[in-house]
């Protein structure tokens, strides 16, 4: 193959290879002639207003499958989040909060508690049910400083209930973490959290 005919192939297989991740299935052979066509500025075989209102219909369809899929998703990590959090009360030293919180000391402090208009400072890892870690000051070698009152529902009443120095394993469910909408591509829909939290200092005013 020619350098031209490389980029070509290269440009083709990329947009395909996006197609099939994203479950597109288009008929090639149509796509190639459209594509010529359009590359050679000649007569096109759909008018404009036909090619607007078919993109459109597929657009749409398309966020009616993506919405299904998210809806499945959300109902799928929920009910996986409920099991997980039914046997995780039983285990010892876990404690159960009216609100759904879990939390597990794992050192106790003695210092202050903050307040919800505290800013602190926390070391902590973020992890999903499965135990994949998604977030973690403790990689990026330095901690974090957070005000109380605009992290996470679970977060917010963990730290009024901790003294500085103390050391807690929180186990958020979804309602108290990102709920149905989910954070990011790692995060999705309905899914619980386990995080652990160090609380290191509380900033002055």
């Amino acid at each position: 193959m020619t350098a031209q005919q490389k980029l070509a192939y290269s440009l083709g297989a990329d947009l395909g290879k996006t197609f099939r991740q994203q479950g597109v299935m288009v008929d090639a052979q149509a796509f190639g002639r459209g594509f010529a066509d359009a590359l050679a500025g000649g007569a096109l075989a759909m008018t404009e207003e036909e090619m607007t209102a078919t993109i459109q219909a597929f657009q749409q369809e398309m966020v009616a499958k993506q919405q299904e899929y998210m809806q499945a998703q959300a109902a799928a990590n929920k009910k996986a989040a409920d099991a997980f959090f039914q046997a995780n009360k039983g285990k010892p030293g876990v404690t159960t909060l009216p609100s759904g919180l879990q939390y597990k000391v794992l050192t106790d402090g003695t210092g202050p508690t903050p307040t919800a208009t505290d800013t602190v400072t926390v070391h902590y890892r973020g992890m999903l049910l499965d135990g994949t870690e998604f977030d973690s000051s403790y990689a990026r070698g330095e901690p974090a400083s957070l005000p109380v009152n605009s992290v996470i529902k679970g977060w917010t009443e963990a730290l009024q209930l901790m003294k500085v120095g103390s050391k807690w394993q929180l186990f958020i469910p979804p309602e108290l973490a990102y709920g149905e909408r989910g954070a990011g591509r790692v995060i999705a829909p309905n899914q619980g959290l386990v995080f652990e939290v160090e609380l290191l200092g509380i900033q002055p005013h």
